[in-house]
């Protein structure tokens, strides 16, 4: 793997651009009136045209529907590798976009849905700070410490509308209904929900024929596989069904409709045991947040210096090591970021430049983690943006 440090182009080539430019491409062709509705509500989320202008491949010129599928942990870098592999994927044009930091599923998705950086809409980890020590996991939206807590309201966390209020159709899997992290970033949306992958097809098929001008679909399958398995032969097994999926939607989704595929992030095979910090440093710290590629230490008062003294140490072989302060003036996470939301930030990042991850008691699940995610090299921050036209 790359151990660069890419700091996400949240003004360019970035998923944030991607919803803004398939609103203004689509009221271009369908309707004066709506594309200035559409401009009002960009501008609203401090949107600029300069920002979403260039995203959208030229191709999309004349067409009037566009079907987006989000595939949880397609990394550009992996797509390219395995690309010949793939009948239908092959035939879309590729190119490559940013995702976001970090490179988390809640963090991307909500960048996905609102257009704005995790500095603007404030979902800035998978585990974050909520209160004055709680830590909520955004994505069961639940404390995992400090239980005591209550977790807030959704929109108390994250006020943006998604999709600036326009309410596209939303296709996801039933099992998320109604969840905190949903209505986080898919509230007031219209939404079908698939409980079999056939129903996926059958769904956009249906919504076709309704003339939906709008459909966004989320497919995780791929993430799930990686995290258990790895880059082998499950991925690729995987990667060939997804081939599949695409191949039938392309023959549903009718004339005048591009199919456009991009992800959330990429992934990183670590294959080691996470990495316990040393007694040195844990002394400092109180608890732990982020993920184990982008792990927040949250310290006792006036250890900052020291503890990021120690950590170059100990790990910047193995890590970029900053401060609150030093992420917040880097804009890593994106500009313009409110007090309220930096507070929900640790103290102390270990960012991984190398295939590793970072211990936290707290961060564990039913398997060991193969595949990993949320840190800034190419393999995780570069996803692809695929256009069938």
């Amino acid at each position: 793997m790359s151990d660069e440090f890419v700091v996400p182009d949240y003004q360019g080539r970035c998923i944030t651009n991607l919803v803004p430019s398939i609103y203004r491409s689509l009221a271009s062709s369908l309707d004066p009136s709506f594309a200035g509705k559409v401009d009002d509500l960009l501008k609203r989320e401090g949107i600029g045209e300069s920002q979403a202008g260039s995203i959208l491949p030229e191709t999309l010129d004349g067409i009037d529907s566009v079907v987006l599928l989000v595939l949880d942990g397609l990394g550009y870098r992996q797509l390219i590798d395995r690309v010949g592999q793939l009948e239908h994927i092959a035939q879309m044009k590729l190119e490559m976009v940013h995702s976001v930091a970090p490179t988390t599923t809640a963090c991307a998705l909500t960048s996905l849905t609102t257009g704005l950086a995790p500095s603007r809409h404030g979902l800035v980890g998978y585990r974050m700070r909520i209160g004055s020590a709680a830590i909520m996991n955004t994505l069961k939206w639940a404390t995992d410490r400090d239980c005591s807590v209550k977790v807030p309201e959704p929109k108390t966390l994250q006020p943006h509308e998604p999709f600036f209020g326009l309410r596209p159709m939303v296709v996801t899997k039933a099992l998320y209904d109604n969840t905190g992290f949903t209505k986080a970033h898919l509230r007031n949306v219209r939404t079908r929900y698939w409980r079999t992958l056939s129903q996926i097809v059958s769904t956009v098929a249906d919504l076709r024929k309704e003339n939906e001008r709008f459909i966004y679909l989320y497919y995780e399958g791929l993430d799930t596989t990686a995290h258990e398995y790895g880059l082998g032969d499950h991925y690729e097994r995987e990667l060939e069904f997804i081939d599949y999926l695409v191949g039938q939607l392309m023959k549903v989704i009718g004339k005048n409709t591009a199919l456009l595929i991009t992800a959330d992030h990429g992934q990183v095979e670590v294959l080691d045991p996470p990495i316990h910090l040393h007694s040195e440093i844990l002394s400092k710290v109180l608890y732990q947040s982020g993920e184990g590629r982008f792990r927040w230490l949250h310290l006792k008062v006036g250890k900052t210096d020291e503890v990021a003294s120690l950590c170059e140490r100990y790990y910047g072989d193995l890590c970029r090591v900053l401060t609150r302060e030093e992420m917040l003036e880097a804009k890593l996470l994106g500009p313009s970021m409110q007090p309220e939301v930096a507070l929900r930030l640790g103290d102390v990042a270990l960012i991984a430049t190398k295939p590793v991850a970072f211990y936290d008691p707290c961060d564990t699940g039913p398997f060991e983690l193969v595949c990993r995610h949320g840190a800034l090299t190419a393999e995780e921050i570069e996803v692809p943006l695929l256009s069938s036209v």
